[in-house]
């Protein structure tokens, strides 16, 4: 796959997973999303949303390190939770990132277990890390990518509340929203927990958005 410094070893895994053309979206947000600037992503269902939260991750992390969680990616349900871990393990082929997925029909006890092992990458729905953060003890200021997938449909059932109360958890953190529409939730929660948020996806903005923060 076409985009500028990405891994290598990454880049082979997409192709081997017949990803081998970036859209113009990903072209667009590649380099912002690799710089650590909070963004707002708009892609449309069948955009690549899960492929370039997947490829971003892996990109930043690189390999596994420490004890604690280092990328926290919030979905909306179970099926999610599984589809995003699945991912993680196909395109992460030459990486040894940990990654583990939790979702609200787990066992939490066997999750938090699970979690200090040690784990790179936590996916998993609102109120299962929510609940797991809250009553474990771990320290959550290790996450230094912070994403939330499907945020205007997350948002949209009132669980923006929870990603506030775990954003506001987390000192010092890359934070990126993906949706598939820039709604009023989604452009609330952008402009109480980013820094001059990049935004990208909205035909309107054209090519300025590879270039300027676009404030929202």
């Amino acid at each position: 796959m076409k985009l500028k410094k990405i891994d290598e070893k990454l880049a082979q895994a997409l192709v081997e997973n017949g990803i081998t053309e970036p859209n113009e979206i990903q072209k667009e947000c590649f380099g912002t999303l690799k710089s650590g600037a909070d963004a707002v992503v708009i892609m449309p269902d069948n955009g690549g949303k899960s492929t370039t939260i997947v490829y971003t991750v892996i990109q930043k992390l690189e390999k596994a390190e420490g004890e604690s969680t280092r990328a926290m990616v919030i979905v909306k349900d179970k099926e999610e939770v599984l589809k995003m871990v699945d991912l993680f393990r196909k395109l992460g082929n030459y990486h040894n990132l940990r990654v583990f997925g939790a979702h609200d029909k787990g066992d939490i006890d066997y999750d938090k277990n699970q979690i200090s092992l040690g784990v790179d990458i936590l996916v998993g729905t609102p109120h299962k890390i929510n609940a797991m953060f809250s009553s474990a003890g771990f320290n959550i200021n290790t996450v230094k990518l912070f994403i939330v997938d499907d945020a205007d449909e997350i948002f949209r059932l009132r669980q923006d509340a929870i990603i506030l109360r775990l954003s506001n958890s987390i000192e010092k953190t890359q934070r990126v929203f993906f949706a598939h529409a820039l709604t009023e939730r989604v452009e609330a929660l952008a402009d109480k927990t980013m820094i001059e948020p990049y935004l990208f996806g909205l035909e309107e903005y054209g090519e300025e958005a590879e270039d300027e923060n676009l404030y929202i």
